[in-house]
């Protein structure tokens, strides 16, 4: 009895809002004589504006993601970002800074929006944007852009830390993206439960469909060499200082390189400058401007080559002010008075210098070496000054990595123990050949490839600058036998890779997640469209409003009763602005799928 009268409730008032909806469509007819299409064409244009505004979004969404992405990873280079800024402007800032907070603020406000537009396509509504969002989008997209073309065009090897890193961070990104498009179904399948149009339902299942199964077979193509067996991991990589420890000490300094073996680095690498008087000296820049005082001692040089000034000259400059100044890693918070002292008061370190501290630690030492400018006076017989420093220093000739091509074959026959290191890819004959035994190239330039093919023709391998775990651990799977680093203090906390599985693992992982993302959209399909797949499958194939209302109240749904008094009035609706013929309370149309 009781669930009788809820029908018969139900019923008067959706014949109530069918009868205000018929007046509304009785009216709308009657004006068509007046202005004929102009509403319905409104309508449209209207639809279709918003449509493309909502496009507009996702594929902001989707630019920015790729972007706070790239930048994330890239922080194992925003040394060599900001170095590479200084060498343009001429001044020294951190300008990863601005780029990481725009780049957060503009992620955060496009994912509230995209959060908002999933929240309208939930309740079955369109999103329209205020204006104020759209120019917000607007310029999120466009500035991205900018920053996405500016990249590409002064630091394009950079992208490469993007297919890098998919090789540390694609499997668990797989299961990220197939447990959001799992959580999607729910918008899916309401949308279809919604739909009216059996050919836009199967489109939007198909569209669905499409990118669900891609993510069940993406996994053929993921590769990564963490994905081993762990009886084949080799020994981690030796760990060589570039620069010393740039993150605790100025860079090429001997406080640097003290800190440096102070957490046991295998090696020392460094970059080499033949003063005007030929005494080779450890500078990076092409200027002393940036790590040295040279503006207040010599401020009418301050832009002269490094090569240009005497070795008195270059003794007399301060080379660790410029640090407490400018704090290029964000560590001289953590340093104690006595430290700041000892950084405050480092001078410039010549090459002889620094191989005696490598002898003395038993240490291998492997420099890149600048030739002077052209109207330097040892422009031509630079080799032999920094030769003749590295046999006068005492360090011996088997811990010394020559990486100078020129004159290469006098080197071997006047040292003949050094380490022939090419920083060049050069073939394996050419390798060979030239008597290299060893090959120092950035991370980007050596595939896992090449990796097993220097291995497998002994050839030692060093990658730099690797300062982040996550690429540590990559290059260790892959056999790398040494890196080199401006952070040997993290790189040293790492005592296994971060993480390693065998491929069994990884297929069980893989065929798991599949399965009970699988399970759980069928679910949520079912659930959303229950109703509908009990109608098709009662062979029934109309139904008249009192039925619909009266099926949906014994149900007891307030879900489904609200999606069938839609159905209902929105039908009635269609059928009052197509259909000439006047409404009446005691006829109902037939209503069909």
């Amino acid at each position: 009895m009781l669930l009788r009268r809820a029908g018969e409730m139900v019923v008067r008032e959706t014949k109530i809002k069918l009868e205000a909806y018929q007046y509304r469509c009785m009216s709308i007819k009657e004006d068509r004589h007046t202005t004929p299409g102009k509403l319905h064409q409104f309508l449209k244009n209207l639809l279709e504006w918003e449509c493309l505004w909502s496009f507009i979004l996702f594929c902001t969404f989707s630019l920015l993601l790729v972007w706070f992405y790239f930048w994330w990873e890239a922080h194992n280079d925003y040394s060599e970002f900001n170095w590479f800024l200084y060498n343009r402007s001429g001044e020294w800032s951190d300008g990863t800074v601005p780029i990481l907070a725009a780049t957060a603020v503009g992620f955060t406000y496009i994912a509230f929006l995209m959060i908002l537009a999933l929240c309208h396509v939930a309740v079955g509504q369109q999103l329209n944007l205020h204006w104020l969002h759209k120019i917000g989008v607007t310029v999120a997209l466009l500035t991205t852009i900018i920053g996405v073309i500016s990249v590409t065009q002064m630091w394009g090897e950079e992208w490469d830390v993007v297919w890098i890193s998919l090789q540390a961070t694609g499997p668990f990104l797989h299961i990220g993206a197939l447990a959001a498009v799992t959580a999607l179904a729910w918008l899916v399948a309401g949308q279809m439960a919604r739909a009216e149009k059996t050919r836009f339902q199967v489109m939007v299942l198909l569209i669905y469909l499409s990118v669900l199964l891609t993510l069940y077979f993406i996994p053929l193509s993921i590769t990564s060499p963490c994905i081993m067996e762990r009886g084949s991991l080799k020994a981690a990589p030796a760990i060589i200082g570039h620069q010393g420890a740039p993150m605790l000490a100025p860079e090429n300094t001997l406080l640097s390189f003290n800190r440096a073996l102070q957490r046991n680095v295998s090696g020392l690498e460094v970059d080499v400058t033949i003063s005007l008087d030929g005494v080779p000296f450890l500078m990076r820049d092409r200027t002393l401007r940036r790590t040295t005082n040279v503006r207040r001692v010599f401020p009418d040089r301050q832009y002269d080559d490094a090569s240009l000034f005497n070795w008195t000259d270059l003794s007399s400059l301060n080379a660790g002010q410029w640090f407490l100044k400018d704090d290029p890693f964000w560590t001289v918070q953590y340093m104690s008075t006595s430290e700041r002292w000892s950084v405050g008061n480092q001078t410039v370190c010549s090459l002889e210098q620094m191989l005696k501290l490598a002898a003395k630690s038993k240490s291998s030492a492997v420099f890149t070496l600048h030739r002077p400018p052209a109207n330097h006076p040892h422009r031509h017989d630079w080799v032999n000054l920094t030769l003749d420093t590295v046999l006068r220093s005492g360090i011996p000739q088997r811990q010394v990595m020559w990486t100078v091509d020129s004159n290469r074959e006098m080197v071997r026959n006047v040292a003949p123990g050094l380490q022939q290191t090419s920083v060049q890819k050069l073939p394996l004959d050419t390798l060979h050949h030239k008597g290299i035994s060893r090959v120092l190239l950035r991370y980007n330039q050596a595939s896992a490839q090449d990796v097993r093919l220097y291995n497998e023709n002994n050839i030692s391998l060093t990658l730099c600058s690797v300062n982040e775990p996550w690429l540590y651990s990559l290059l260790w799977c892959s056999g790398v036998p040494s890196v080199s680093s401006e952070a040997p203090q993290v790189l040293r906390k790492v005592h296994y890779p971060l993480w390693l599985m065998s491929p069994d693992e990884y297929c069980l992982i893989w065929i798991s997640t599949d399965l009970i993302s699988f399970a759980v959209v069928l679910g949520i399909f079912i659930f959303q469209n229950y109703h509908m797949i009990r109608w098709r499958m009662s062979g029934m194939r109309s139904y008249n409003p009192e039925q619909i209302m009266l099926s949906a109240a014994v149900r007891r749904s307030s879900r489904d009763v609200n999606i069938m008094k839609e159905k209902l009035i929105f039908s009635e609706v269609s059928n009052g602005v197509t259909s000439d013929e006047p409404y009446t309370e005691n006829e109902f149309n037939y209503y069909t799928n």
